[in-house]
C-alpha cells in the first residue's frame, strides 16, 4: 500500500508534523472489562520507555527481542508487578504507522489497563486522539487518504457487502484508478503549458483532437465512478426499504414475519401504527433497513396525520418500496398513491398480500390494472405473498436482493464515500469547462486553470494534494481512539 511521494505530499506532511510528533498511547480494544486488552504505543520513544516497565521472562533485553515476535513478561511499576503481559514490537518503517510500535496484551481488567496507560502518561507519553495511529500511517506514506478512510469503513462495516467494499478500497484498486486519471490530466496540462512556453514558435505539442478524445474518455471514466455511488452508499449504510399501503393491509404483520419477531403491534383497528418502526436484517450479505410506516389514508386524527406525513418522507428517503395491497383494493387509487410516492431512484415492489385467503393465487388481472393506471415509466415488480407462508417470504427476500444488484452499474470499482463523490462531481465540472474552452478555441492559459482544478479534485481523494487541516481533522475524527 506504499505510495510515491511528491512535493505536494511532502508539503502536506510538513504542515502536519505537529500531529505526528512524540509518542502516543491508547487502548486498542473496547473499553471495559474483558478477557484481554491490547494497548498500543507508536512513536520514537516507544521502545525506550517500555524498557522502564517491561521485564521479559527470558531475561533478554528488549533491544535484543526480535521484531514481530510476541514475548511473555511482567509489566512492573516501581518494582510492583501490575500484570503478566504479552509484548510485540514493530520496528519502523515496517509497521502500521511507519514508526516504532509496541503492543501490550494484558488481562482485560479496567484497573490493569488504566494503570499501564497512566504509567506511560506519567513519563510524558501523549494519549492518542481518534484516528491518530492511522493519520500517522497516512503522513508516513504507508497508505493514501482513501485507503485510510477504508480502514474506518472496515471497522464500521455492519454487513458482508459493506466489508467487501471497504476491503476493495483498502487494497488500492480505487487509488490506482484515481492516480491513473490524475497522471493523464497532469500530462495533458504539461502539453498545454509547453505550448504556452513556445507560443512565439508556432509549435503544436498538444493535438486538439487527441486532447478532446482524452477528455471524453476521462469524462466517461469519472461519470461511471460517480454513478456507482448510489449503489455503494446503500451497501455501506444499509438499503432503506419502506413498507407502505393502506391501514390494516398487513404491513406490520409482514415486518414481524420477516424478522420472525413481534417488532410491530398488529391490530384490526385502523391507524394502529402511528409512527415508523425501523429495524435491520441481513440478506445474502446485504444489510437492509426496513421501515414499517403508518397506513396511507385520509384522516382527521392529528397524530395519525403526522404519521402519514412521516410515511411519505420515509418513502422519499427509501431505495426500495414494498407497496402492499389486498385483492379488494381499488386499482386506480393504488396507482395514484404510487405515483405520489414514486421518485427517480426508487425500486418498486407492488405486492398483493393475504393470498392465502384466495387459495394462495396471485391475481394478475388486478396487478396489470394497477400498472396500466400508472402514467409514469416505472420499473415495477409484482407478485403475491402470504405472511403465513415462509416460501412467499423467501421469494420476497430474493427479489429484494435482486433489486439491490440491479442498482450496480458496469464499473468494476464502486465508490461509497460522500467526500469522494463530491470530488468526482467537481472534477467533472472542471472537465466540462475544459471541453467548452477547447470548443471555443480559448487560450491555453485558461485551459491550464481548469486543468489545475480537475487535478486538484482528483488528487484530493487520495491525498495527493496539500490537504487542509480541517479536512484531515474531519476524516480522522470519525475513527475510534486506538486506530
Amino acid at each position: 500500500m506504499n505510495t510515491g511521494s511528491t512535493n505536494e505530499e511532502l508539503h502536506s506532511i510538513k504542515r502536519f508534523n505537529m500531529l505526528s510528533e512524540g509518542t502516543i498511547i491508547a487502548l486498542a480494544t473496547p473499553a471495559g472489562s474483558g478477557a484481554i486488552g491490547v494497548i498500543r504505543l507508536s512513536g520514537p520513544d516507544a521502545f525506550e520507555i517500555t524498557k522502564v516497565f517491561f521485564r521479559p521472562k527470558s531475561k533478554k533485553p528488549l533491544d535484543e527481542i526480535s521484531v514481530k515476535t510476541t514475548t511473555l513478561g511482567s509489566f512492573t511499576v516501581d518494582g510492583e508487578i501490575i500484570d503478566e503481559v504479552l509484548l510485540t514490537k514493530f520496528n519502523k518503517p515496517h509497521s502500521y504507522t511507519g514508526e516504532n510500535i509496541v503492543e501490550i496484551a494484558c488481562h482485560g481488567s479496567s484497573y490493569i489497563q488504566q494503570k499501564i496507560i497512566t504509567s506511560y502518561l506519567d513519563l510524558g507519553i501523549k494519549p492518542a486522539q481518534p484516528g491518530e495511529f492511522t493519520l500517522r500511517a497516512y503522513l508516513n506514506q504507508k497508505m493514501d487518504l482513501s485507503q485510510a478512510e477504508a480502514v474506518a469503513d472496515i471497522i464500521a462495516a455492519e454487513s458482508a457487502s459493506a466489508h467487501k467494499l471497504a476491503v476493495q478500497q483498502l487494497r488500492g484498486g480505487f487509488s490506482k484508478k484515481m492516480e491513473e486519471l490524475r497522471q493523464e490530466l497532469i500530462e495533458f496540462k504539461a502539453l498545454i503549458e509547453l505550448e504556452l512556453d513556445f507560443s512565439q514558435e508556432e509549435v503544436e505539442f498538444a493535438n486538439i483532437e487527441k486532447l478532446k478524445s482524452l477528455l471524453n474518455r476521462l469524462y466517461k471514466d469519472i461519470s461511471d465512478l460517480k454513478s456507482s455511488f448510489d449503489y455503494g452508499n446503500v451497501l455501506k449504510k444499509g438499503v432503506p426499504v419502506a413498507i407502505a399501503g393502506k391501514p390494516n393491509v398487513g404491513k406490520s404483520s409482514l415486518l414481524n414475519a420477516l424478522f420472525n419477531d413481534e417488532k410491530a403491534i398488529v391490530s384490526n383497528i385502523p391507524g394502529t401504527t402511528r409512527d415508523s418502526i425501523e429495524d435491520t436484517l441481513v440478506l445474502n450479505g446485504i444489510l437492509f433497513r426496513f421501515i414499517d410506516t403508518a397506513g396511507l389514508r385520509e384522516t382527521k386524527d392529528e397524530i395519525e396525520s403526522i404519521g402519514i406525513k412521516k410515511t411519505r418522507e420515509k418513502v422519499n428517503q427509501a431505495s426500495i418500496l414494498i407497496y402492499l395491497y389486498e385483492r379488494d383494493s381499488n386499482p386506480s387509487k393504488i396507482a395514484r398513491e404510487i405515483q405520489q410516492l414514486h421518485h427517480e431512484e426508487l425500486h418498486l415492489l407492488i405486492v398483493e398480500n393475504k393470498i392465502d385467503n384466495h387459495n394462495n393465487e396471485f391475481s394478475k388481472p388486478i396487478a396489470y390494472k394497477i400498472v396500466s393506471e400508472i402514467n409514469q415509466n416505472i420499473n415495477i415488480i409484482q407478485f403475491g405473498i402470504s405472511t403465513r407462508n415462509p416460501k412467499s417470504l423467501i421469494t420476497l427476500q430474493n427479489l429484494l436482493v435482486d433489486s439491490v444488484n440491479k442498482m450496480k452499474n458496469d464499473t468494476n470499482i464502486v465508490i461509497h464515500n460522500a467526500r469522494h463523490y463530491d470530488a468526482l462531481n467537481s472534477a467533472l465540472s472542471s472537465i466540462n469547462s475544459i471541453q467548452d474552452a477547447l470548443d471555443k478555441s480559448l487560450p491555453g492559459d485558461l485551459l491550464s486553470i481548469d486543468l489545475k482544478e480537475a487535478i486538484h479534485f482528483i488528487g484530493s481523494i487520495t491525498g495527493k494534494i496539500d490537504n487542509d487541516q480541517d479536512i484531515l481533522g474531519a476524516i480522522f475524527s470519525q475513527f475510534c481512539i486506538g486506530k
